[in-house]
């Protein structure tokens, strides 16, 4: 196979389809993507010469909006026997994966799409995955310990159907099935709070984080009721003025490290002596009106850098997307601005998306 196998969520797969389709063609490459509406994958096959490995090097996965996991296809395995599933496993990996591959192989995954229908498969693959790393570990597999391994994945569709590729170490999401286990913190007001902490893992991984969010600096949360997002910023020592004509949740308000705007997000504007690091924002509105009020706050130097949500509608939404992405080039390049921005629909979002801007220089 020819193919890139890449997981969503349900209900996204049109999205992911124009998605690679634009990635692949900026990278030289041409396809079509196959598409079973709220599978949770899409099946995107390249045409020759190009080949699927050079295109999961050459499209930079944080990128990728729509994308959970970007992998390479080496096989489709139908009608595998229930009473012997490893053997051809282990027989499409000598055949359909390199030797160099295989050498540099370190981790195993044996996934399903994250659907209703498929939670029923999640213990079969559980209990599969430790025979099949023992037989490839008997083969000289998973042991590689460079710098950069390459994973094994099975992504299973029934319990005698799966597809078998890999994913690059530095060009995928670190986790199983590409979702960020994150555990809802028993104090916090809202479990909103969960996408600002995946968006701050996803884009500020390591010791970004502690870099980009110290202690002491000042945070505006818009639309700031009950305080789920404010949570995320005073746990990681922010001062955050709290934007909402709501009340914040009196656990918040406790810590001396939240002022309380009881104010339109759209209208505020950050005291004189503040300085302001951090914007952050969830409120829900038209993603292209968002999209100005972050501008506005860039481009006028009141914040550095931005945490927001996009909520899309429900047709159109890649192309919502790309508009507002114009609308926030045009003003900060007009602004005579240099940024680096990222998006992602986090495994916690649902109809909208994650986008980090860090103003540079």
């Amino acid at each position: 196979m020819n193919a890139l196998l890449i997981y969503c969520r349900a209900g996204f797969e049109k999205e992911v389809a124009a998605e690679i389709s634009d990635k692949a063609a900026q990278a030289g490459g041409f396809g079509y993507a196959k598409v079973v509406s709220d599978s949770g994958w899409v099946l995107f096959s390249v045409h020759p010469p190009v080949k699927a490995s050079f295109l999961a090097k050459a499209i930079d996965f944080k990128q990728l909006i729509f994308a959970r996991q970007l992998i390479v296809v080496c096989d489709e395995l139908t009608q595998l026997p229930l009473s012997d599933r490893i053997t051809p496993i282990i027989s499409s990996l000598q055949t359909q994966f390199t030797d160099e591959l295989l050498r540099r192989s370190d981790t195993l995954w044996l996934e399903t799409p994250d659907t209703n229908e498929s939670k029923s498969l999640a213990t079969f693959c559980r209990k599969l995955t430790v025979p099949l790393r023992s037989a490839m570990k008997k083969c000289g597999w998973l042991q590689y310990r460079g710098v950069v391994g390459v994973s094994v994945h099975l992504l299973f569709l029934a319990n005698n159907h799966c597809f078998l590729g890999y994913s690059y170490n530095d060009n995928h999401s670190p986790h199983f099935m590409g979702i960020a286990r994150l555990r809802f913190p028993h104090d916090a007001p809202s479990r909103s709070t969960l996408k600002l902490d995946e968006a701050i893992t996803t884009f500020l991984p390591g010791q970004l984080a502690q870099k980009r969010l110290r202690e002491g600096m000042q945070a505006v949360d818009l639309g700031a009721c009950p305080g789920g997002w404010t949570y995320q910023l005073v746990k990681r020592g922010l001062f955050v003025y709290g934007v909402d004509h709501g009340k914040i949740a009196p656990s918040l308000m406790a810590t001396s490290k939240v002022e309380h705007c009881a104010e339109d997000g759209f209208v505020f504007k950050p005291p004189r002596h503040a300085n302001i690091d951090w914007l952050v924002c969830d409120m829900v509105e038209q993603p292209q009106r968002i999209s100005a009020l972050i501008c506005k706050w860039l481009t006028q130097g009141w914040a550095r850098q931005s945490i927001f949500n996009l909520k899309l509608p429900m047709k159109k939404r890649y192309q919502e997307v790309m508009r507002c992405f114009e609308l926030i080039d045009q003003n900060l390049t007009q602004a005579g601005l240099t940024y680096e921005l990222q998006a992602k629909q986090l495994y916690h979002d649902r109809e909208e998306i994650t986008v980090y801007i860090n103003i540079k220089g």
